[in-house]
């Protein structure tokens, strides 16, 4: 009999059975290891509500008692790590080195909320005017939901829900349905850690769901970590009822490489930024740039690489790329190094050529030269093992080919000239930028988004910019006076 993976809700697993599930692959085998089930806009509903019961007992605990939970919370995740690491494999597919990093990049999110004592402190004025004082305050939304992406099962959640939680809000997580059990394994260690009943809600689903959670008045505000065309959606509809909605969509990060760049350097930060998690990552470079006659030695550095990559299992020791999520995603991807072919790239390595596990959604990885931006390769997010290589002739060119493009996700500068360097990070149109860092994602005390299409909304994610988001001002005007001075005042207030 197949397994089931049920929602958790009201702190623990769900004993009523969805009408509707869907299958849950292993990647490297390409068997079917659980159905999930998918709720429907009743069992949403449902689930709101004791989330907002929930919100209303949660936002009353102190300070302290928030940032207690917070470093239980942080203690098992650190302790389990490895648990939930190869949850990650099994159902992901991304080798088990990769995973632990995931869950290390997510854990600062939770270290950064540990300290929410002090991130919710407020300001205060004394005699703004005579006998008053002004003084600020941060409170908690109510129920907040999180809709996150299956490349990033663990690391994901955590940028949003440690923050929310922290703030004082109850919230709703539904996760990818293609690799669920990881959100499950945080929800009880949330539980362990003595988060109440309510607080955090894992509703696994599909887009009922998430319609549903975008229009239930109860739920506040909405995070979103996946496609442009989802972010658009999302934010269009959860805006639409009312919502706050931060949105971040796809990507294409492009790596400029100099002709003074250590080519030895940037081929190994273009292998390891292209390749890695098999190419699914949203800071994912792909796309190389190489700057005037770096192109060839370039090229060849990355190229002499390739063949010493290890594809297998993610539970392989050995591996150091795994499967691709589904069939149906590493077909499409395939599709994509075939028109590249087609419209005049010159195919340097072909994935498709390479000798693959028998089993499994596996793909080879893929090089592509003399790509040029009309190329299907160079417009879509291909999400998959390929990189495509543009050759430009200045550094000019090479900014106006990032600026141009619709994504401003991430990019990277290759140089030995900390002049240049400045210059780029000081007029490329990107959310991120990297000097010679190949994946410049923020640690979890700055924010993280990008610019232009890839982000819905005007709030990055995580840091201080999460707690903005999860957070509404308050301001408050005090004045204790002796009642033998008050009188009516028409008049407009005025601060003397």
């Amino acid at each position: 009999m197949t397994t089931r993976i049920p929602h958790w809700i009201d702190g623990r697993l769900s004993s009523t059975p969805s009408s509707r599930t869907s299958p849950v692959y292993n990647p490297a085998t390409g068997e079917i290891a659980a159905e999930v089930e998918l709720a429907g806009k009743a069992e949403v509903d449902h689930a709101i509500s004791g989330a907002a019961d929930a919100a209303r007992q949660w936002r009353h605990s102190s300070l302290s008692r928030r940032s207690q939970i917070l470093f239980a919370f942080r203690a098992l995740l650190h302790d389990r790590a490895d648990m939930l690491a190869a949850i990650i494999t099994a159902e992901h597919g991304k080798v088990l080195s990769d995973a632990g990093g995931e869950i290390a990049r997510g854990m600062e999110n939770v270290d950064f909320a540990c300290g929410i004592p002090q991130l919710l402190k407020g300001g205060f004025s004394e005699q703004a005017a005579t006998g008053i004082d002004v003084y600020s305050i941060r409170q908690p939304l109510g129920v907040v939901a999180g809709i996150t992406p299956f490349n990033f099962p663990a690391m994901v959640p955590l940028w949003m829900c440690a923050n929310a939680i922290a703030c004082g809000n109850a919230f709703v997580l539904k996760p990818s349905e293609k690799d669920p059990s990881s959100a499950l394994f945080i929800a009880a260690l949330w539980k362990e850690a003595g988060l109440p009943d309510g607080v955090f809600t894992v509703l696994n689903g599909d887009k009922e769901a998430v319609d549903a959670i975008l229009t239930n008045p109860q739920v506040k505000a909405v995070s979103f970590v996946g496609s442009t065309p989802i972010a658009s959606y999302i934010y269009a509809t959860g805006t639409a009822n009312g919502k706050r909605v931060q949105a971040l969509g796809g990507a294409k990060n492009h790596m400029v490489v100099l002709p003074d760049a250590d080519v030895n350097m940037a081929a190994d930060a273009a292998v390891s930024a292209a390749y890695g998690s098999a190419g699914e990552r949203c800071m994912a470079i792909s796309v190389a740039v190489a700057v005037g006659g770096v192109g060839d030695a370039l090229i060849d550095a990355i190229s002499e690489r390739l063949p010493k990559l290890k594809i297998g299992p993610g539970t392989n020791p050995d591996s150091e790329m795994g499967p691709l999520i589904t069939r149906e995603h590493r077909d499409k991807v395939s599709s994509y190094i075939e028109a590249g072919a087609a419209s005049g790239a010159t195919v340097v390595v072909d994935g498709r050529d390479a000798d693959l596990p028998t089993d499994g959604f596996f793909l080879g990885v893929t090089l592509l030269d003399h790509v040029t931006p009309a190329m299907s390769v160079y417009t879509d997010e291909i999400f998959g093992p390929v990189l495509c290589v543009v050759r430009a002739e200045t550094y000019a060119e090479a900014l106006e080919l990032i600026n141009d493009n619709p994504y401003g996700n991430g990019t990277a500068i290759y140089t030995r000239d900390g002049g240049v360097a400045r210059q780029f990070q000081f007029e490329v149109e990107a959310g991120m930028v990297g000097i010679n860092v190949p994946i410049p994602v923020p640690v979890g005390y700055y924010s993280f988004g990008g610019w232009k299409a890839s982000l819905f909304g005007d709030t990055h994610m995580y840091g201080p910019e999460g707690v903005n988001f999860f957070t509404r001002g308050k301001v408050v005007t005090s004045r204790w006076p002796d009642p033998a001075s008050s009188s009516v005042d028409l008049g407009f207030p005025r601060n003397h």
